[in-house]
C-alpha cells in the first residue's frame, strides 16, 4: 500500500496555512523587558494556534487519504465481474473441469466433474465445493476422466473414460456402477437423463443408445457409427469427409432431443433428430474451420469458427444457412456459447474473453472485468435462467450472480 508522508502536507492544508510564512514585519523588535515579554507571549500564542490548526487539518485529511488508498488497493486486488463471481475450488491446477449438474429436487445440491478422477460436491448452490469420493468409481488401474452428468428428479447419471457408467437413485447420495459392454464403439462423452430409469448416451464415434431400465440394457438409436455413414456418403459432396478420423470434436443436444456435432477436424458438421436412422452430414457454410456448435434458446443454431468468428443460423431448426455477427474477442478464439433466455446469452473464449448479448445474439458486448482472469474459458452452462456457470482451465469456475 502507498504511504502518506506527513512532511508533505501542503496539498491537503487550507490556503491560509499553506501560504503562511513568518515575516519580520509582524515580529516587533524588543525595546524593553515588558515589551519583550508581551511579544514572546504573542509569538507563542500564534505558534500554538498554527500547530493546533495544522494538527486538526492533518487528523481530518489523513484518515480520508488512507481510506481512499485502501479502497483502491482492494479494488485492484479483487477485480469484480459484473454478473459473475469466481468460485475457488479445492483441486490441483492441472485438473480440467468437464461438466456440472444439479439435482432438480434440491437445486442447491450439485456435482462438478473433471479429469484425474475429480468429483466435487456442493450443497449451497455452488458457493463452496468439497471433494467427493465414490468407492464404486475407484480403481487402482485407471485414472478416470468424468465427462458428463445429468439428473432428472432424484435420479442421476455419470459417464467417463475409460468406459464407466454410474447411476444414482437418491439424488447423488450413493452411486452404483453399471457394467458396460467392451464392444461399445468409442468413448462415452455425453449422457442425458430422460425419465424414470431412462437415459440417452452418446459416444464420440456417433453411437446413440437409450435405456429404460436403469442402464442394464441399451438400445441403439442409430444403425451405424458416423464413420460408416460417411463411407457410404463420401461421394455425396461433403467436403472433408474422406479425411474424417472417426470421432467428434464437440456434440450438443437441444432440449427436444436433436443433436449437432462437429467433426474432429472442424471441416464439416453433423446433425441427428429422433427417429432418424443415421447422422446427417453438412458442409460448413464458412471458410474457416468450425470450433464448436450448439443450440440457441429459440431453437436456432450458433456456430463458432477457429479464430474468433461467431455465426447464427437464419431462423430455427437444422440448416446450412448462417450469417456472421460482429464480436470483440480481442483476437482470441471463442470456445463456447450458452443462452440464459431467448434474448440473453454469453460467449466465452481464450484468455478470459467473456461476451454478452441481450438481443438474441445480434450484438455482443465484452465484459472487460473478465480480462483479468488468466485462463481459457471453454464451457458456458445455464441449468436454468437463474443458475449458470463458466468452466475454465487451471480450475477456474465462474458462477452467475446476475
Amino acid at each position: 500500500m502507498a504511504s502518506l508522508h506527513l512532511t508533505d502536507l501542503t496539498p491537503f492544508l487550507p490556503k491560509s496555512h499553506a501560504t503562511r510564512r513568518p515575516s519580520r514585519s509582524i515580529i516587533p523588535r524588543a525595546s524593553s523587558s515588558s515589551s519583550s515579554s508581551s511579544s514572546s507571549n504573542s509569538i507563542a500564542k500564534t505558534r500554538r494556534q498554527f500547530v493546533a490548526e495544522t494538527a486538526a487539518t492533518v487528523a481530518a485529511v489523513v484518515p480520508l487519504a488512507l481510506v481512499s488508498l485502501e479502497k483502491e488497493a482492494k479494488a485492484d486486488e479483487f477485480p469484480q465481474l459484473s454478473e459473475w463471481e469466481r468460485v475457488y475450488l479445492p483441486i490441483d491446477p492441472g485438473v480440467v473441469l468437464l461438466d456440472i449438474g444439479f439435482v432438480p429436487d434440491d437445486p442447491k445440491h450439485g456435482f462438478l466433474l473433471g479429469t484425474r478422477q475429480t468429483i466435487l460436491e456442493t450443497k449451497d448452490g455452488g458457493n463452496t465445493w468439497v471433494p467427493r469420493s465414490i468407492p464404486s468409481a475407484e480403481d487402482e488401474d485407471f485414472n478416470y476422466r468424468f465427462n458428463s452428468i445429468s439428473f432428472m428428479g432424484k435420479e442421476g447419471w455419470i459417464v467417463g473414460k475409460p468406459a464407466i457408467l454410474l447411476h444414482s437413485s437418491d439424488a447423488g447420495e450413493s452411486w452404483e456402477r453399471i457394467p458396460l459392454s467392451a464392444q461399445l464403439p468409442g468413448d462415452m462423452v455425453y449422457i442425458k437423463a430422460t425419465g424414470e430409469k431412462s437415459a440417452e448416451m452418446v459416444t464420440d464415434q456417433g453411437a446413440i443408445y437409450v435405456t429404460s431400465n436403469r442402464g442394464y440394457n441399451w438400445k441403439a438409436a442409430v444403425q451405424e457409427t458416423v464413420s460408416a455413414t460417411l463411407n457410404r456418403t463420401v461421394s455425396s459432396g461433403i467436403s472433408g469427409a474422406s479425411y474424417y478420423t472417426g470421432t467428434f470434436n464437440t456434440v450438443n443436444r437441444s432440449p427436444d432431443g436433436r443433436y449437432v456435432a462437429v467433426s474432429s477436424r472442424g471441416n464439416f458438421y453433423l446433425t441427428w433428430e429422433p427417429g432418424q436412422l443415421f447422422w446427417q452430414p453438412h458442409n460448413r457454410a464458412v471458410a474457416r474451420r468450425i470450433q464448436n456448435m450448439g443450440w440457441r434458446a429459440d431453437g436456432g443454431l450458433w456456430l463458432l469458427v477457429r479464430g474468433g468468428g461467431l455465426y447464427l443460423s437464419k431462423g430455427t431448426g437444422i440448416t446450412e444457412d448462417f450469417e456472421e455477427v460482429p464480436v470483440q474477442s480481442r483476437g482470441f478464439g471463442l470456445l463456447d456459447v450458452g443462452f440464459r433466455s431467448k434474448e440473453e446469452g454469453w460467449a466465452a473464449g481464450g484468455s478470459g474473453v467473456l461476451l454478452k448479448t441481450t438481443n438474441g445474439g445480434k450484438n455482443w458486448a465484452r465484459d472487460k472485468a473478465a480480462d483479468d482472469i488468466a485462463a481459457n474459458l471453454y464451457s458456458v452452462k445455464f441449468l436454468n435462467d437463474g443458475k449458470g456457470f463458466v468452466l475454465g482451465n487451471d480450475g477456474v469456475l465462474l458462477r452467475y450472480v446476475g
